[in-house]
């Protein structure tokens, strides 16, 4: 069979989203529709299950059972004439609509309630979205078969799937936003290339659509627009000829403002109906002078620091010059990549690596795929295969981790980082980097002293907020310059750990150190005793100190 290996590519993905669909960590049945996904996926529920958009009297008993909005019902603001108003726009949920559908039969079949939330609606959104970036990849596929050969396009729908948090968003916390768009972009590259290459009505007519529907699901992706304006403007000789058949053509151009229309229509029909205008601002925060470049360095969630890869999408935009499609893939990147960092939450919430990204990884793609080609030669063969396998590797390894919350949602750093990097199993010592900075590798290098020692159990009572004193006490420091304490203990305290630390301060007169863990760390055991550990610096040339452990 022809080009079997880009087409064994996108076998694979399925089978590894697939897979890890099916091993995400949550308990009983899956549950896709909460915190922001919930503001995405809410208008099924409220236009069709319940007939209630502007009130939401069902929300409160749908969230008691659910626990749908993770807190304060913030998905929806209250407006001036009394009604609610999303604040995620609605065209993902129009993209979820054939999901809910299907959910909502197999509701009725089973007998599970028709709420909208049961478990066939969380089955049919949570393995309805692979199989749609399935099929997506299928058309990335043929859109990148156009300029690159059979092993570079299976290479690159690899590494763009595999080596990056694409696994993450389409498999497990597959009802945001991003998994929806990603397949978008993989339309609209397609559409655009069959309108330049034969000109037809129902092709601009449906570039326009994608991208007022794309627009509908996050705003900011309005700069898919500059894929088709700016597809075979590569040298003055295309352009012009793309120009000549755009005015030859000047109805096709009509036909794309019209689906572009068409696309965004649903969202200002329903901001008119729940809020008495037919635009609503949603309150995002821009800085686009001061972008945070951390989006794409910072040890936080940096896009580079933890899925490399994505450094050749970046290299491959200097490899673009021959391809017709280098104006519009490098004005696209440069502008997506100034956006997703100019916005004022730029850790974008719980996320692995930078989650807003994912959705234009199609457009990547391409530059991804030029890189290849160029990079892929002779002795470097090899050597792009083995980083490529070790990437990838390191990847599938993370997105674990990051099930687990070993690789944390948003509290990582680099000391962690280095220490939990491909560890299974972290110790103690090396989770409380998450919280604090003061970290001993090797505990042999250093003479121990047992300072205190409280063997017995002792019951007691954590509340939110308050504390309770577990040492309060003078100690007698060793004679050294440089010491360190260990705070070491077992808790055991089911449905406690939430909200609450384990502290210690060391006080003498000039000086003084403290420091603090969580309860609630990665790889907790609710029901059992865990293990907590950390170290602080001990003052200098000092004999006594004041201890207090909390």
């Amino acid at each position: 069979m022809k080009q079997f290996l880009s087409l064994f590519s996108c076998l694979l993905v399925l089978i590894v989203l697939l897979s890890y669909r099916a091993a995400s960590p949550e308990k009983g049945s899956i549950k896709v529709t909460t915190w922001d996904a919930f503001g995405y996926y809410m208008y099924l529920p409220a236009l069709i299950t319940y007939g209630d958009h502007k009130k939401l009297d069902w929300l409160a008993a749908a969230d008691e059972k659910y626990k749908l909005t993770g807190g304060d019902g913030w998905q929806a603001q209250k407006v001036e004439n009394g009604n609610f108003v999303f604040k995620y726009l609605g065209g993902v949920s129009l993209l979820q609509g054939p999901l809910f559908l299907a959910g909502d039969l197999a509701a009725r079949l089973t007998g599970h309630p028709r709420d909208g939330f049961s478990p066939p609606y969380q089955y049919a959104l949570g393995y309805g979205i692979i199989l749609y970036c399935f099929l997506g990849l299928l058309v990335l596929r043929r859109v990148m078969l156009y300029f690159f050969n059979d092993r570079i396009t299976a290479l690159s729908i690899l590494l763009l799937c595999l080596a990056t948090n694409f696994i993450r968003y389409a498999a497990v916390d597959n009802a945001q936003s991003h998994a929806y768009i990603f397949v978008l972009y993989c339309l609209v590259l397609y559409t655009t290339i069959q309108w330049h290459r034969a000109p037809r009505a129902g092709w601009a007519l449906l570039t326009g659509y994608i991208i007022g529907l794309a627009t509908i699901c996050r705003p900011t992706e309005a700069i898919m627009l500059f894929i088709p304006l700016l597809w075979h403007t590569h040298n003055r000789e295309a352009a012009a000829e793309k120009w000549s058949m755009v005015g030859r053509n000047r109805l096709h151009l009509l036909l794309a403002i019209l689906g572009g229309l068409a696309g965004i229509l649903p969202q200002l029909l329903y901001w008119k109906s729940s809020s008495g205008s037919f635009i609503y601002d949603v309150g995002s925060k821009w800085n686009f002078l001061s972008p945070w470049f951390r989006v794409l360095v910072g040890w936080e969630k940096g896009w580079f620091i933890y899925t490399p890869v994505t450094i050749a999408f970046v290299a491959g935009l200097f490899f673009l010059k021959k391809y017709p499609f280098r104006n519009a893939v490098l004005w696209f990147c440069i502008l997506n990549l100034w956006i997703i960092m100019a916005w004022s939450d730029w850790r974008y919430g719980g996320s692995y690596s930078t989650r807003a990204l994912v959705q234009s990884y199609p457009v990547f793609c391409l530059a991804l795929g030029s890189f290849l080609h160029r990079s892929y030669q002779g002795k470097f063969r090899l050597l792009i295969l083995i980083a490529g396998l070790m990437l990838i590797l390191i990847n599938l390894f993370q997105t674990v981790q990051y099930d687990k919350t070993v690789l944390h949602f948003n509290d990582m750093n680099r000391k962690y980082y280095g220490q939990i990097f491909l560890n299974p199993s972290p110790s103690p010592e090396q989770f409380s980097l998450l919280d604090h900075d003061v970290f001993i590798a090797d505990e042999e290098a250093y003479k121990k002293q047992v300072l205190i020692n409280a063997p017995a159990l002792r019951p007691i009572s954590l509340n939110p907020g308050s504390d309770l004193t577990l040492a309060d006490q003078l100690l007698r420091l060793p004679e050294c310059q440089i010491a360190y304490l260990k705070i070491e203990c077992s808790i055991s305290a089911p449905d406690q750990l939430w909200q609450n630390d384990l502290s210690a301060a060391i006080r003498t007169g000039t000086d003084s150190s403290k420091g603090k863990v969580r309860l609630y760390r990665p790889m907790i055991q609710n029901t059992g005793f865990n293990r907590y550990a950390f170290y602080l610096r001990l003052p200098e040339n000092s004999p006594v100190a004041g201890l207090r452990i909390w």
